[in-house]
């Protein structure tokens, strides 16, 4: 059994208030407590506290385990979205209304059955009494002072016993009814949570009988770190961790989250920190400046990494929006007038790559080539717009203008967060000059944490041995004199890259002490690929790479990143933290370059000319047809007919256009593409 209830299947239908009244009596009835339900799963718990404890479940983990509840509570006051402890107000003031059911205990933010669930109940639900077992869960304690820095924690948990008792100890209050929960954060199938203490003043403005909920005032120091993370406001210090019950067993979940862990999903928040993770290359991968073919990209895709980005900033799905582009008619001739004579009888077709179709009329249609664009669109959780993309580039494929326009916006997105102080105008400009349209008051709304955090930061670390001075939104960046020169190693092959090659390469990163007494290696790849000349990989290494053939080998130093990235790529910080705080430090790459794949003809002419040497051949034509009013013009050699097929695009005064080549293949080809056709003999 799920632990749903048919009577509140639809509770948008009924009073708000009185569908939260029902679904609280729900989750207290007998059926309740055996369905595979995390809410149930807390109720079983509860049933094994001791003492004055015995049955009372925190009314914090009411609103934040059951799905319905919370949604309630949000249509009863919005504010519950981002400030979770107003729903405990208004679940403590729904209790009186089911008086004979369920009863509160003085002074507690807890709920407990009024009459003891049957025996029979209780032991079909696999309520273990008597177990000794311990488990021992590691967390993360995330002060809410700044110059505090983050520390490791185990929860020693009884398997008999109650887990939020023993956060509760951690977080120093008696009992875990003072014990908030945020909403789970990570990846969907997460228990990860933040866990805060409810100071008393709070306990005793949730327990009054206030009018009005709206107007509460929370005394104590937010927690920057730990409100950034999961989007709401958290106060005191908390505790990040990934236990609780799921929908999946009756046992209780748990796994550990780490210093790493904490570091990974630090930079994750971050559109090249998500990057970065998804090649598993923190040190040496970049967030590409361009998307050129799918074949050539690696790692997680822009569309992807926008649509992640959006949610772990709690913002709506972003809106992708292509379109298809005709060719203007005023540019256009008649088709009629237009004919490509080839050898072959063939029958008029029109063939659309990547599933693309055409609705126009006659001498209208959508080209083969640069026919698509994109538009992106982000909005806030409330329809407010933030940001709008409108890239006046076109593309062949409609996936490929779709990934650009994200890229667009995440590299804006990347520019922000390494100046996050930038002022409006300078914000406004930037955009601008990416064809992005700011909604300037909506985007610094939803991101005035981040802002504040980073501000706080940069004071609050600078006497701070561990430098989180260094946070994720500097710009890793390195100038000529932060490299020392590279010393390239092996003979050379002839086989060299160029721009727009697909390299093959291993390499190692290591930490080094100065005079290279202590090295610790941080990350390392027997093979890893990347495309050169759009920025995929740092800058340094970009450039040492371009100087190697096939074969050799190259070790250089470079000064540290941001301390974050460097966290995130060890498996046990720990062991790296007094080398960051006592040392002056670099990092020591060792790159082998394995091979390298050429790029496309297309790609090349992408990277050596602009515009495409293809362009250029048919604007050179273009300008001799206008300078001679030619009328018709034979391409001797035509291929698969393509300056013939461009030429359509273009105002000119021919009335006919004749295409001859050897190649049988080629002339097959012409006679499929986008022309008016006619059959002739074999020259």
């Amino acid at each position: 059994m799920l632990g749903n209830n048919p009577a509140d299947e639809n509770p948008s239908e009924k009073d708000p208030c009185d569908a939260l009244i029902g679904r609280i009596k729900y989750l207290f009835t007998d059926e309740f407590l055996s369905s595979f339900h995390p809410m149930s799963g807390h109720l079983r718990a509860a049933l094994q506290r001791k003492g004055g404890l015995y049955g009372l479940v925190p009314a914090s983990v009411i609103a934040a385990c059951d799905t319905k509840t919370s949604n309630l509570c949000k249509l009863l006051n919005p504010e519950v979205e981002s400030k979770p402890f107003l729903a405990l107000s208004l679940i403590m003031r729904a209790i009186p209304r089911l008086s004979g059911f369920v009863v509160t205990s003085k002074g507690q933010l807890s709920i407990q059955k009024q009459n003891p669930y049957p025996t029979e109940i209780i032991e079909s639900s696999d309520i273990q009494q008597c177990s000794t077992e311990s488990i021992l869960v590691n967390a993360i304690q995330i002060p809410a002072s700044l110059d505090e820095t983050i520390q490791p924690v185990t929860l020693d948990i009884s398997s008999s016993g109650y887990y939020l008792d023993v956060i509760a100890q951690k977080l120093g209050v008696t009992d875990a009814s003072k014990v908030l929960l945020s909403r789970t954060i990570g990846k969907a199938s997460s228990e990860t949570r933040l866990y805060f203490a409810a100071s008393e003043s709070l306990v005793m403005e949730l327990l009054s009988d206030h009018a009005n909920v709206k107007d509460f005032h929370v005394k104590g120091l937010l927690n920057a770190r730990a409100s950034y993370f999961c989007g709401q406001e958290i106060y005191g210090d908390a505790i990040m961790a990934s236990v609780g019950y799921t929908w999946r067993s009756k046992e209780l979940f748990h796994e550990d989250v780490s210093l790493q862990s904490y570091y990974r999903m630090l930079i994750s928040k971050i559109p090249n920190g998500n990057y970065k993770l998804s090649r598993e290359a923190i040190l040496t991968a970049e967030l590409p400046s361009l998307f050129t073919t799918k074949a050539n990209w690696r790692g997680s895709f822009p569309r992807e990494i926008l649509c992640t980005f959006c949610r772990q900033h709690q913002l709506s799905e972003p809106i992708f929006s292509p379109t298809s582009i005709p060719l203007k008619a005023s540019c256009k001739l008649p088709r009629s007038q237009k004919k490509l004579k080839v050898t072959e009888a063939a029958e008029l077709a029109t063939e659309y790559t990547n599933g693309g179709s055409s609705n126009a009329g006659d001498g209208e249609s959508v080209g083969l080539e640069s026919s698509f664009r994109c538009e992106v669109k982000v909005f806030s959780k409330g329809q407010d717009l933030i940001i709008e993309c409108s890239p006046k580039e076109i593309y062949k494929k409609q996936s490929d203008a779709i990934q650009s326009a994200s890229l667009q916006v995440l590299s804006w997105l990347n520019a922000y967060f390494k100046d996050l102080g930038m002022p409006l105008e300078k914000l406004n400009c930037s955009a601008d000059a990416l064809g992005i349209r700011l909604t300037s008051e909506n985007f610094l709304k939803e991101f005035a944490l981040c802002q504040s955090l980073h501000n706080v930061q940069q004071c609050g670390n600078q006497g701070s041995k561990l430098s989180e001075s260094k946070s994720t939104n500097m710009e890793y960046t390195l100038s000529g004199q932060d490299v020392c020169l590279p010393n390239i190693e092996g003979s050379y092959s002839g086989v060299c890259p160029s721009s727009g090659s697909l390299l093959c390469i291993s390499y190692s990163v290591s930490l080094v002490t100065e005079g290279g007494h202590t090295k610790e290696l941080i990350e390392s790849k027997d093979e890893f690929e990347f495309e050169i000349g759009n920025g995929t990989v740092v800058s340094t290494l970009e450039g040492v790479v371009t100087q190697m053939s096939v074969g050799q080998c190259a070790h250089f130093n470079m000064n540290l990143p941001p301390h974050e990235f460097i966290l995130a790529a060890v498996d046990d910080p720990a062991r790296i933290v007094s080398l960051l705080s006592s040392e002056i430090c670099s990092l020591e790459y060792h790159v082998t370059l394995l091979r390298v794949t050429e790029p496309s003809e297309e790609r090349m002419e992408q990277a050596l000319f602009s515009p495409p040497l293809s362009k250029q051949r048919v604007e050179y034509a273009v300008q001799h047809i206008k300078k001679s009013s030619a009328k018709t013009l034979v391409d001797f050699g035509c291929g698969s007919g393509s300056l013939l097929d461009s030429l359509l695009d273009y105002p000119t005064s021919l009335e006919k256009m004749v295409g001859a080549d050897l190649s049988q293949k080629s002339l097959s080809r012409a006679a499929r593409s986008e022309l008016s056709l006619s059959s002739v003999s074999p020259l």
